[in-house]
């Protein structure tokens, strides 16, 4: 056996010791499909913020792409000149554990949204063959380079450079829809395109972490579904293959009217109760930091203006909160995070969602025509 396959059977194992590879298939595809071909390099943060690059002629590089991480493939700088991620390649535990949870056969067809680096296609076309196979993505390089490096392996799924809200209307319906990209909320173009009692697997994030990845099945003209019971994550869906935006916060914190607090700085510490505070914020949240030291704050900023800085340091236990605005982001998750607490802290496996008809999306405990539930708020992708 060759270096890489000695690795790849290693992560195979490994995942199944874990519990979350299952399926023979899926055991196939991780120790066929070379993940080093789609990672020839990639990028280290280091603690001083700077990054480093480990490429094929690193010795440690083929080791990094058979562990079980994730690795940042693509960086971006944003117009203030800041270096940002635009693509990974997921965590390979992750993607083995959505594509288990998504019960595919092989006579489905699959669209993928978020092609990337082109690993997880490579996976799904290995595992049902190229023509069940579509996979969109906004950025242009990323496809190309993508589509090579699947053709040096004699797989032909289908690649599009589109928005991946758009889905692929083309090729529908489809059996299963997986989206490795976060969405605010669940595109109605997925909705149409997914077969009646077919399924979608996203990660719905409202803002920074406030949401899970959710397993939902078309009944008609709806969605519903669990959220699946461990917290993960991914990047947010680009709205274009330009540069990305800039989302450092510029408030002004000492306008802000005062208080304390005793939650932590960063809500996504207690993850239910900051997306169920979502269901009375009327808006995405924008998240950065401010200050140094000891007056370094942690700030949301919704698209009205309003917005909360929360002290990263704490003082006897409390922390000190400003808010300015119509909207009260600190006080809703305050109240959210009461409400979770009187609730018991019911963990991810008792939560659901609703997406009705007309768009408008409800998260439910328990039971989807039960008396708990939040109806989120109206959100822009």
């Amino acid at each position: 056996m060759t270096p890489w396959r000695e690795q790849a059977r290693r992560l195979a194992n490994e995942l199944s010791d874990e519990g979350i590879l299952r399926s023979p298939e899926w055991r196939d595809a991780i120790e066929t499909v070379p993940r080093h071909v789609f990672v020839p390099r990639f990028h280290t943060q280091r603690p001083d913020g700077r990054w480093s690059e480990t490429g094929t002629g690193s010795p440690e590089w083929l080791d990094q792409v058979y562990r079980n991480q994730p690795l940042i493939t693509t960086l971006a700088s944003t117009p203030r000149g800041n270096q940002v991620t635009v693509s990974s390649s997921t965590k390979p535990g992750l993607m083995i554990r959505m594509l288990e949870a998504l019960r595919i056969e092989d006579t489905h067809r699959v669209l993928e949204i978020g092609t990337g680096t082109g690993y997880n296609a490579g996976l799904l076309a290995h595992r049902l063959g190229d023509d069940q196979v579509c996979s969109v993505d906004i950025a242009a390089d990323l496809v190309a380079a993508a589509r090579t490096r699947l053709h040096e392996l004699d797989l032909h799924p289908t690649l599009t450079v589109a928005h991946g809200g758009s889905g692929l209307p083309d090729e529908a319906p489809f059996d299963r829809i997986i989206a490795t990209c976060s969405v605010s909320a669940i595109p109605s173009s997925w909705v149409e395109q997914v077969r009646d009692g077919g399924l979608i697997l996203a990660d719905l994030k409202r803002t920074v972490h406030a949401g899970n990845l959710v397993l939902l099945t078309r009944h008609g003209d709806r969605l519903e579904g669990r959220f699946l019971p461990r917290w993960a994550g991914f990047m947010a869906m680009r709205e274009s293959d330009e540069a990305p935006p800039d989302l450092s916060v510029d408030v002004t914190v000492e306008v802000g009217d005062r208080s304390t607090t005793g939650l932590p700085p960063h809500p996504w510490d207690s993850l239910i109760p900051w997306l169920l505070a979502h269901s009375r914020l009327p808006s995405r949240l924008t998240f950065g930091y401010r200050g140094t030291g000891a007056h370094r704050w942690a700030v949301f900023t919704a698209n009205d203006g309003s917005w909360c800085a929360v002290a990263v340091n704490s003082s006897g236990g409390r922390r000190e909160i400003r808010q300015y605005g119509d909207v009260r982001i600190w006080d809703e998750f305050e109240k959210a995070h009461e409400q979770w607490q009187n609730l018991d802290e019911p963990g991810w496996d008792r939560f659901g969602l609703t997406v009705a008809a007309d768009g408008s999306h409800r998260i439910w405990l328990d039971d989807p025509g039960g008396t708990r539930s939040w109806p989120l708020a109206p959100t822009r992708q």
